[in-house]
């Protein structure tokens, strides 16, 4: 695990497909391909097995499935069989991009363990099921945990039963409204969650939009995951919460502007240096303001500042006011020290 976490971008990006895939595997296969071309590095599905997490008591969230009489009926519906994941795996890897899902029951987390997966990303509504995020940890993977549904209690229990197994944990803010807006994303929460768990953390956006990401990896967040749809036409719960795969290319790129920029601190002094010809073409030099004689002291009015910057400095005005010229010179002749007395 502790490989795979050391080979990480300063900020990963993670796209989460979810159940955008409507329980077509052609079509989780075709997000594998969106999201690889689309440049981020880590894919991630939801593996659901109805019969493990669910009853026939579990209400919608949103009743968006007419096909579906019962919210137990949507989840069997969208099952894969631990083939079928293992093959969507095989793929992902393929593409160069890191495989994930949440479990969502201990059987979905020995399926997902079988599968290969290389860490663990904790759904918030499990934030508070301690003995399978026990189960994931025990495993000695990373264990990634949102924190949308969860109390700073909450958190800290959950990253505790991480810690006492042994694994390394992160810590993901994300608040749990499908889009989620501006006001709610919390980005403030990230520095807490690092001074108080003094581990990575990261941002898990349900905005819809590339911006909450983009700040998120300027703040410093080791990781960045966003749901991710082929169109905003297609069918699904998730869809306005999610980016399409354009928007996500703009956000990959982004992260890596961003990264870029922070590794690579400039020296204004060395900056300026070697911006030396262009300071000559931008910056101004005095000159005089009209034509002006021998013998008497210059006062300010005398002097105008104009381009080029290939004589005496402009900033150095005050030097020459009060001082003489040694002889006549036209208006805007650009000053040099010869000319003072």
């Amino acid at each position: 695990m502790q490989a795979w976490f050391d080979q990480l971008p300063s900020c990963l990006v993670i796209a989460e497909v979810a159940q955008n895939h409507d329980g077509s595997l052609g079509t989780a296969h075709a997000y594998i391909d969106a999201v690889a071309g689309a440049g981020a590095q880590a894919i991630k599905f939801q593996t659901h097995i109805a019969e493990e997490e669910s009853s026939l008591d579990e209400p919608w969230r949103v009743k968006f499935s007419p096909q579906d009489a019962t919210r137990y009926d949507y989840w069997k519906r969208i099952e894969f069989t631990e083939e079928q994941w293992r093959g969507l795996a095989r793929h992902a890897v393929e593409r160069g991009l890191s495989f994930l899902s949440s479990a969502f029951s201990p059987a979905a987390v020995d399926l997902l363990e079988r599968t290969g997966v290389p860490a663990w990303k904790v759904g918030a509504g499990e934030i508070g099921n301690l003995p399978m995020i026990e189960r994931m940890a025990k495993t000695g993977k990373l264990v990634m945990l949102s924190s949308g549904m969860a109390s700073w209690k909450d958190l800290d229990r959950a990253v505790d039963c991480v810690r006492r197994a042994g694994a390394p944990v992160a810590v993901f803010q994300c608040t749990s409204a499908y889009p989620c807006p501006p006001e709610r994303t919390g980005l403030n929460v990230l520095a807490e969650m690092a001074e108080r768990y003094a581990c990575p953390v990261g941002l898990s956006d349900h905005s819809g939009a590339i911006y909450a990401g983009l700040a998120a990896a300027t703040l410093g967040a080791r990781f960045v995951e966003v749901h991710v749809s082929l169109s905003r036409e297609c069918f699904g719960p998730d869809v306005p919460a999610s980016l399409t795969t354009a928007e996500l290319r703009q956000l990959v790129d982004g992260v890596k502007f961003i990264e870029t920029a922070l590794a690579s601190p400039v020296n204004k002094d060395v900056e300026a240096a070697a911006l030396l010809d262009l300071r000559r073409i931008f910056g101004k030099s005095l000159v005089a303001a009209r034509e002006l004689g021998p013998g008497a002291p210059l006062a300010s009015g005398d002097f105008a500042a104009k381009k080029p910057a290939t004589g005496i400095d402009v900033s150095r005005q005050a030097e020459f006011v009060g001082r003489c010229l040694n002889r006549r010179v036209a208006r805007n002749h650009q000053f040099s020290e010869a000319d003072f007395a």
